[in-house]
């Protein structure tokens, strides 16, 4: 084995994000310097943990692998995993107490983060606009009059925690809500009833380098569906993701400084993505909700605001890395 240091994609994972994750790790595997480093895709199942080329199964003592009678070590783990474990902070603690780095928010700020509810509260807390929103868990009564004392309709039911907006329903009738939340419990033992606001999406990744809060341009997404669902996402032609957002140059520098202040106060690392909604007839950019994995595919959001930012994926990667290591 070369002095090169060797880094771990880590992809898969125990969510419907699954298939996503995988398409994320190969577009990060691709766009590795492999020069610098030499580069390990680790596929996460329930079943097992093993490096995908020679099915070499993950010592989780250590979190080492054994290829032809040489134990490999990792230098770094990129972390790929949309979802549980390693979107939730779950993988972060396990690395934190093997002292293995890794690219991503830390495993509290990863764990705060995917669960939109307390993240809003948090985000309130910075003086943010946020959406109303009911907090619902599977094991406590609720009921519809209930709910609709704080929110009005329409609104949206989702997982709290949660991503690829599945299980997301938007819901303009009394009558559909507790259906839409049963649905929701089927995913998740949490849900969150959210107030509709009118406006365009629009997403800007964020990064450090150097020492500095960097943003990437922001993207602005035109759904043909009625929201931004999962079917939206990853379907070609019924979304139109522009980069970057042909929007007011003030905007754009209002999100932009709303972005930095978010990855400060939420600690973030890495490659960070924030979700806002603008609603034009009050001027008011509102938090939809932060994504601490980003999808990393060809397609994604934040591959085409690196390119559009004037970087290839290949320097981008390299400086998450050197600023992990």
């Amino acid at each position: 084995m070369n002095n090169k240091k060797n880094i771990a994609v880590v992809a898969g994972g125990f969510s419907g994000e699954y298939d996503i994750s995988i398409q994320s790790a190969q577009t990060i595997c691709d766009n590795i310097d492999p020069d610098k480093y030499n580069v390990f895709k680790i596929i996460l199942s329930k079943e097992k943990w093993a490096e995908e080329k020679s099915g070499a199964e993950i010592d989780k003592n250590d979190f080492s692998i054994t290829i032809e009678e040489n134990k490999i070590n990792f230098d770094l783990v990129f972390i790929g995993i949309h979802g549980t474990p390693g979107e939730d902070g779950k993988l972060q603690g396990y690395f934190d107490m093997l002292d293995i780095k890794y690219t991503s928010c830390n495993a509290v700020v990863s764990a705060l983060s995917f669960n939109k509810i307390f993240c809003n509260r948090v985000v309130d807390f910075s003086d943010v606009a946020v959406a109303k929103s009911k907090h619902l868990f599977k094991d406590r009564d609720y009921t519809s009059d209930a709910i609709l004392e704080k929110i009005t309709l329409p609104a949206f039911v989702k997982p709290a925690e949660g991503g690829s907006s599945l299980a997301t329903f938007k819901i303009n009738e009394k009558e559909e809500l507790l259906p839409a939340v049963l649905k929701a419990f089927d995913v998740a033992p949490q849900v969150m009833v959210e107030e509709f606001i009118a406006g365009g999406e629009l997403t800007q990744g964020v990064y450090e380098q150097d020492g500095k809060i960097e943003t990437l341009p922001i993207t602005e997404i035109i759904c043909t569906k009625e929201f931004f669902d999962y079917e939206a996402k990853y379907t070609p032609g019924i979304t139109e993701e522009v980069t970057p957002a042909k929007i007011p140059t003030d905007l754009a520098n209002r999100i932009g400084k709303i972005s930095k202040m978010l990855y400060q106060d939420l600690y973030c690392k890495g490659i960070v993505r924030f979700d806002y909604i603008y609603n034009e007839t009050e001027d008011k950019i509102y938090f939809l909700e932060v994504n601490t994995m980003p999808g990393m595919s060809d397609a994604s959001i934040v591959p085409q605001q690196v390119r559009a930012s004037g970087k290839t994926l290949r320097e981008f990667y390299d400086n998450l890395i050197t600023q992990s290591l």
